[in-house]
C-alpha cells in the first residue's frame, strides 16, 4: 500500500471537512441534487467520451496508485550478473531452468528468446514494442483520469448555473436569495474537490509510478541484451548501474 497517496488524501480531505466544521454545521454541504449532477454527469460524460471497457477499468487504475509495487534496482543488477556468470562458466543453455522459475513475464521472454539463440537486435526489438505497449496503456490511465478531473468542475458549474435559474424563477421572496445561491454553489464545490483532491493528484501519481515501471522494464532489457551479446558480467553491471542515481550506486 503507497503510504503517500493514502496519507495525502486523508490530509487534504480531513482539513477540508474540519473548516467545513469550524464555519458551521456541515449538514449544509449536503445537497443530494447537486452531488447527482456532479457524479452522475461526470459518470455519464466519460462514458461518452471513452468506450465501457476502459472506463470500467477505472478500479484497476486507482488501485494501481494505491499499491506501491517496486522492484529494487540493486536487487536486478545481482540478478543479472548470477545470470551472465552462471552463462559465462556453464553456457547460455544452463540458464534455462533459471527461466522456468521465473516470476517476472517481461523478464522470462526476454532471457527466453536469448537461450533460444535470436540475435540481439530482434529481442531489443521485442522487448522494445512491450515497453510501448505498456507506456499505452499506462497513459490511457492517466488520460482517463485527466478527464473526469475536466469533466467534474465543469459539472460543478453547469450544476451551479441550474441552481441559479431556479433561484432567480423565485425572486419574489428576498429572504431565499441567500440560501438558493448557497446552494447553487454547492456542485462547484463538489467538482473542485473531486478533481483537486482525488483525480489529478491520483493522474500525477499514476504517471510517475508509470515511469518507475519503464525505466525498470528499460533497465531489465538492458541486462538481457548483455546477456545476450555476450558480454563481461561486470561491463553489464556497470550499465545497469547507470540507470541508478549515484548515491544508490555501489562499487560492483
Amino acid at each position: 500500500m503507497d503510504l503517500a497517496t493514502i496519507l495525502g488524501i486523508a490530509i487534504s480531505f480531513g482539513l477540508v471537512i474540519m473548516a467545513m466544521l469550524l464555519g458551521g454545521s456541515p449538514v449544509i454541504f449536503v445537497d443530494v441534487p447537486s452531488m447527482l449532477i456532479v457524479l452522475g454527469g461526470t459518470v455519464g460524460a466519460t462514458l461518452t467520451h471513452y468506450p465501457l471497457p476502459v472506463v470500467l477499468g477505472l478500479g484497476k487504475i486507482i488501485r494501481k496508485t494505491l499499491i506501491a509495487k517496486t522492484t529494487s534496482s540493486q536487487l536486478i543488477i545481482d540478478q543479472f550478473m548470477d545470470y551472465a556468470n552462471r552463462a559465462r562458466r556453464e553456457g547460455i543453455l544452463a540458464l534455462e531452468p533459471v527461466i522456468k522459475s521465473m516470476d517476472n513475464a517481461y523478464v522470462q521472454k526476454g532471457m527466453q528468446l536469448t537461450v533460444d539463440g535470436l540475435e540481439p537486435e530482434a529481442i531489443q526489438s521485442i522487448m522494445e514494442t512491450e515497453i510501448s505497449n505498456t507506456e499505452g496503456r499506462h497513459g490511457n490511465g492517466v488520460d482517463l483520469l485527466n478527464a473526469l478531473a475536466s469533466y467534474a468542475p465543469a459539472l460543478g458549474m453547469i450544476g451551479t448555473v441550474i441552481g441559479l435559474v431556479q433561484m432567480l424563477q423565485s425572486m419574489e421572496d428576498p429572504s431565499s436569495i441567500g440560501p438558493a445561491m448557497a446552494v447553487a454553489l454547492i456542485t462547484t464545490f463538489y467538482g473542485a474537490v473531486l478533481a483537486n483532491l482525488v483525480f489529478i493528484p491520483l493522474a500525477g501519481k499514476l504517471k510517475k509510478r508509470s515511469a518507475d515501471e519503464i525505466q525498470i522494464m528499460e533497465m531489465q532489457m538492458e541486462g538481457v541484451l548483455g546477456i545476450a551479446r555476450g558480454e563481461n558480467p561486470r561491463i553489464i553491471a556497470e550499465k545497469l548501474s547507470s540507470f541508478q542515481p549515484p548515491k544508490e550506486r555501489k562499487q560492483q
